[in-house]
C-alpha cells in the first residue's frame, strides 16, 4: 500500500484529567473522505490538532508524505480584524487573477456572496466571521483539508454548496479529507469512511453515517448479553434510515438483508395516530393562529402577511436563510414578538416552551450547582410509557452523574443545552418551539433528544439548518422566501430547487455594497430559453423515477425475506439514485442560467 498522506503512530495524548488517545495509529490516504464522530469531549478536536501539528502528543509521531499541503478549519480562527473580507480571502492576489478563477468566484458566492467585500473582519458577526475563515481556506490548493465543524452558521443551502464542493474539490482517488461535524446529512453526503473517537481510541467504520450506524448495531448486538441490550438507540435511528425519505435509502453501502434482519421488530420511530390523539386531549382544537402577521424591525419588513393555522400534534421544520425571519416567526408563536400588523390568537390550554440558542433559561441559574437545580423540579417524567427522574431522564439524554455536582456556567455547552431540553420538558409544555437545538451537540445526543421527542405528545415546531434532524422528527416543512411562509410538500429538497430558481434571495442590507467583485456575466436570452426547456425536461424525468422509487419501496416491503430479490432492487434503485443525482445537478446548472 502507498504510504499514506499524513499517518500517525502509537499516537498518546492525555490532559491532567484524562487520558484522550491510548496508542492510536492511523492514516489518511489518497481519496480518503474521513468523517470524524464521538461525544463532546472525547477528543475529536485534539485529534485533528495532532494531525494537523497543532497539539504536540506525550509519544508517538505524526508523519507527512514529502511535500504534502494541510489546511486545518480549527473552531477558532486567527484573522486579522482589521483587514477587510476580500483581503482576508485572496490576500494580495491581483483582481484579474482571483475572479478569473472559476473555483475562486465560486467560493465567494457560496459563502460569503451577502458580505460587503470592503467591510472589515472585525465588524461581522460570528457566523460571518467563521464563513470568511472557511472561504480563505478553501480558495487555497491543499492535499489534505481538516474542517472542525464547517457546518456551524451556514444555512441549507450552504451546507448543500459545501457538500457538493468538496465532493468535487478533488479528482476521484486523489486528495484526503478529514471532517469532525454532528451534521448526519453532511457525514452522508460527503463521507466514505466514519472514524468514531470513544474511550481513547479511533474505531474505523466504512461508509458515512448509515452506514456507521449499521456497523454500530452490528457490534452492539454481537457484544450485548441480552436481548434488550441489543434494542437501543441505534437500532430505532437504523429503522429510520431504512424506512424514511427514498433520497436516503440508497446511499448506505452495507447489505440490504442485513439491516431488514436487524430491524424487523422496530417500530416505527414513533406512533403518530397515538400522539395526535394524545396531542388534541391536551390541547383541544385551537392551539396558536397567525393571520395576515407582519413584522418590521427599524422599517424593515421581515414578516409579510403570514398566516398560519398550528394544528394539535402538528410537527413542523421550518426552514430559511439566515436573517429571513425564522426566530422572529417563533417569537410570534412564542407572543415574544408582536406583529406590527395582523394578529395571533392563542388557545386557551396552550402552554409554550421555547428552547433559544441564547441559553436564556439558564441565566438565572448559572451559579447553581445541577443537583439544586433538579431537586427542584418534578419527581418524575414519563417517557414512552416509563416514568423518569430528572437525573435519569438527564442521564438518557447523555448527561454523565459525574457533572451533577457541576454549576450550571461551568458546564460545556453541550452540556448546558441538554440541561436546558429537560428543564424545557419538566416545565410540560404542549408546544415547544426548537431554535437550531443541534448547536453545541454531537450525534449520540442527537439522537437521544430526537428519541425523547419522538414520544413526547404535543405540537412541534423546530427551526434548523440540520436537515437530517429536519426530516427525523417533523412531517412537514415549510419555508419562508422573501418574507412569506410557504408550505413544502417536497421537503429540504423542494426548498433547495427554490433557492435554486431564486425565491427568497432578497436579503437584509448588511452595509454598503463591496467593491472588488466580479461583475456578473450579461444574460444570453437563447440560452435563457433552453435553460428553461432543459428544466423542464428534467423535470418530467423526475417525476417519473420518483413514482419507479416509490413502486421498489413497495417492491422491498413485500421481499422483506428474499434476499437475492432485495439484492436486485437495490441495486435498481441505486442506479435510480445515481440517474436523479445527475438528473438534479443538471437542473441546477440550467436553474442557475435561468438566474
Amino acid at each position: 500500500m502507498a504510504l499514506p498522506l499524513v499517518g500517525a503512530e502509537a499516537l498518546h495524548l492525555e490532559y491532567p484529567t484524562r487520558v484522550v488517545l491510548d496508542s492510536v495509529t492511523l492514516g489518511v490516504h489518497e481519496g480518503d473522505r474521513i468523517g470524524v464522530v464521538g461525544r463532546n469531549g472525547d477528543g475529536k478536536s485534539s485529534l485533528m490538532g495532532v494531525l494537523a501539528g497543532t497539539i504536540e502528543p506525550q509519544s508517538g509521531r505524526v508523519t507527512r508524505r514529502g511535500g504534502v499541503s494541510f489546511g486545518v478549519l480549527a473552531q477558532s480562527d486567527d484573522l486579522d480584524a482589521a483587514t477587510t473580507v476580500g483581503h482576508a480571502i485572496v490576500g494580495d492576489r491581483p483582481e484579474h487573477e482571483w475572479a478569473g478563477d472559476a473555483r475562486v468566484r465560486d467560493i465567494i458566492g457560496g459563502l460569503v456572496g451577502d458580505l460587503p467585500w470592503e467591510a472589515t473582519v472585525g465588524s461581522l458577526s460570528g457566523g460571518q466571521r467563521r464563513r470568511v475563515a472557511l472561504a480563505a481556506l478553501l480558495v487555497e490548493d491543499w492535499d489534505v483539508v481538516a474542517l472542525d465543524e464547517p457546518t456551524n452558521h451556514l444555512d441549507v443551502e450552504g451546507i448543500t454548496w459545501l457538500a457538493g464542493h468538496l465532493r468535487a474539490r478533488w479528482p476521484r482517488g486523489t486528495g484526503g479529507l478529514l471532517v469532525i461535524t454532528h451534521d448526519r446529512w453532511f457525514l452522508d453526503e460527503v463521507c466514505t469512511e466514519t472514524w468514531e473517537v470513544h474511550d481513547g481510541i479511533v474505531e474505523p467504520f466504512e461508509g458515512g453515517y448509515a452506514a456507521y450506524v449499521l456497523q454500530r448495531v452490528e457490534r452492539d448486538r454481537i457484544a450485548a448479553a441480552t436481548e434488550a441490550k441489543r434494542q437501543n438507540l441505534m437500532r430505532k435511528e437504523l429503522a429510520w434510515l431504512r424506512r424514511g425519505a427514498p433520497a436516503r435509502t440508497s446511499k448506505p453501502k452495507f447489505r440490504i438483508d442485513a439491516a431488514n434482519q436487524l430491524i424487523e421488530d422496530v417500530p416505527p420511530p414513533r406512533n403518530t395516530i397515538e400522539l395526535q390523539r394524545l396531542a388534541v386531549s391536551r390541547l383541544g382544537k385551537d392551539v396558536i393562529d397567525i393571520e395576515d402577521a407582519s413584522v418590521a424591525f427599524d422599517g424593515h419588513e421581515v414578516l409579510s402577511g403570514v398566516t398560519w393555522r398550528l394544528a394539535p400534534g402538528e410537527r413542523t421544520g421550518i426552514l430559511g436563510a439566515n436573517g429571513s425571519g425564522k426566530s422572529t416567526l417563533l417569537g410570534l408563536l412564542a407572543g415574544t414578538t408582536p406583529p406590527t400588523s395582523g394578529r395571533v390568537k392563542h388557545g386557551k390550554t396552550v402552554r409554550m416552551g421555547l428552547l433559544d440558542q441564547q441559553f436564556s433559561q439558564l441565566q438565572a441559574i448559572a451559579h447553581d450547582r445541577v443537583r439544586e437545580v433538579l431537586a427542584r423540579t418534578r419527581t418524575t417524567f414519563n417517557v414512552g410509557g416509563k416514568d423518569l427522574t430528572p437525573a435519569q431522564l438527564l442521564e438518557r439524554l447523555g448527561f454523565e452523574r459525574a457533572h451533577l455536582s457541576a454549576r450550571v456556567h461551568e458546564l460545556s455547552g453541550g452540556q448546558k443545552r441538554r440541561l436546558q431540553l429537560l428543564l424545557l420538558l419538566l416545565d410540560q409544555p404542549n408546544v415547544i418551539a426548537l431554535d437550531e437545538p443541534t448547536n453545541d451537540v454531537d450525534a449520540d445526543m442527537l439522537a437521544a433528544m430526537e428519541d425523547v421527542l419522538d414520544s413526547w405528545p404535543g405540537t412541534l415546531v423546530v427551526v434548523s439548518h440540520d436537515r437530517y434532524l429536519l426530516e427525523r422528527v417533523t412531517d412537514q416543512q415549510y419555508a419562508i422566501l422573501d418574507g412569506r411562509l410557504r408550505h413544502l410538500p417536497g421537503g429540504v429538497e423542494e426548498y433547495l430547487r427554490l433557492r435554486a430558481a431564486g425565491a427568497g434571495s432578497a436579503r437584509p442590507a448588511t452595509g454598503s455594497e463591496g467593491g472588488g467583485r466580479p461583475p456578473s456575466p450579461p444574460v444570453d436570452p437563447a440560452a435563457q430559453r433552453e435553460a428553461r426547456k432543459t428544466m423542464a425536461r428534467v423535470e418530467k424525468r423526475l417525476t417519473r423515477l420518483g413514482e419507479r422509487e416509490d413502486r421498489l419501496h413497495h417492491e422491498m416491503a413485500d421481499a422483506a425475506h428474499d434476499h437475492e430479490r432485495l439484492a436486485e432492487l437495490g441495486a435498481e434503485l441505486g442506479e435510480l439514485t445515481k440517474e436523479r443525482d445527475g438528473l438534479e445537478m443538471e437542473w441546477l446548472e440550467a436553474a442557475e442560467i435561468v438566474g
